[in-house]
């Protein structure tokens, strides 16, 4: 008999999972988590949709389901993520070779929404919590995404170089961007009350830190308290802060690399809203 042999062990109910290897190799190739989450959550609506196991899955299979999320009105964003997380599971961990002509979305061409540095004002002028105040005014003042300034720690702020580090933002990447001196005393502040390892912006849940959707609202309820109309979001102070610095001179090559933009094209979307080039431009109505 040969002693060397051992009975293999019972597979777990994670490995019986179809979609259990994918999960692992995405967390392997360093995959961010919101990446992870979103390739596995593509995945399996998918295969709820199709209701067959993934080796019986077919080019047509995949366009029927991408077709559903387009009849669903599913923004071409969406519809190509699902593209690119269905393409990784098929063709990097399953080895099948049929999704080779299927093509992404057209991108819609939408401009983001900016707001007036007066409306910005009104924003941190009509919210009456200083915590409330002081969150409104960092993502702005820096450019900051909602993911990005929940977890800000202490020991990213330099405040003699008025600079902020951003760890590990989007794409894992590391960043510095700006640091407004109008912060300066509230910063000092919470560095005599914080550890260096310490959340900015700290929060009740298991993380310690600020959700995404608790910092939504209190965006969202200080524009409606100053009045604004305009769909307004963590994102559009973002849009804003690269607007107002694209409007004041600034080079664009510096708006890119302060906002952690891959791609110049990408940053080139602010010079559509930019109303710089529009001054001196006048309505033939007010020529009347």
């Amino acid at each position: 008999m040969n002693t060397f042999y051992q009975k293999p062990s019972k597979t777990t109910t994670l490995e019986r999972d179809p979609l259990y290897n994918l999960e692992r190799e995405l967390k392997i190739r360093g995959f961010s988590p919101r990446t992870v989450n979103s390739y596995c959550l593509y995945n399996r609506l998918f295969l709820k949709f199709i209701e067959k196991s993934p080796k019986e899955v077919s080019n047509e299979d995949i366009r029927k389901y991408l077709e559903h999320l387009t009849t669903k009105n599913s923004a071409s964003s969406t519809v190509n993520v699902a593209i690119n997380a269905l393409k990784f599971y098929y063709s990097q961990i399953l080895k099948r070779r049929f999704f080779f002509d299927i093509k992404h979305a057209k991108k819609s061409n939408y401009l983001p929404v900016v707001l007036s540095q007066e409306e910005i004002g009104k924003m941190i002028s009509s919210t009456s919590n200083p915590k409330h105040q002081f969150l409104i005014s960092l993502m702005y003042s820096a450019g900051l995404r909602v993911s990005e300034t929940i977890k800000i720690k202490m020991g990213d702020i330099d405040l003699d170089r008025k600079m902020l580090r951003v760890y590990q933002g989007k794409g894992r990447k590391d960043r510095y961007t700006l640091l407004a001196e109008k912060l300066s005393p509230i910063l000092l502040q919470q560095i005599k009350l914080k550890q260096p390892g310490d959340y900015l912006f700290t929060g009740s849940g298991d993380e310690g830190h600020l959700t995404p959707v608790s910092a939504e609202k209190i965006v969202k309820k200080a524009a409606g308290l100053a009045g604004i109309l305009k769909n307004v979001s963590c994102h559009t102070l973002r849009h804003s802060f690269a607007t107002h610095l694209l409007e004041a001179g600034t080079d664009i090559r510096y708006i890119q690399e302060l906002l952690g933009h891959k791609r110049l094209e990408t940053t080139q979307i602010y010079t559509k809203v930019s109303s710089q080039n529009l001054k001196n431009i006048k309505s033939p109505l007010d020529r009347l």
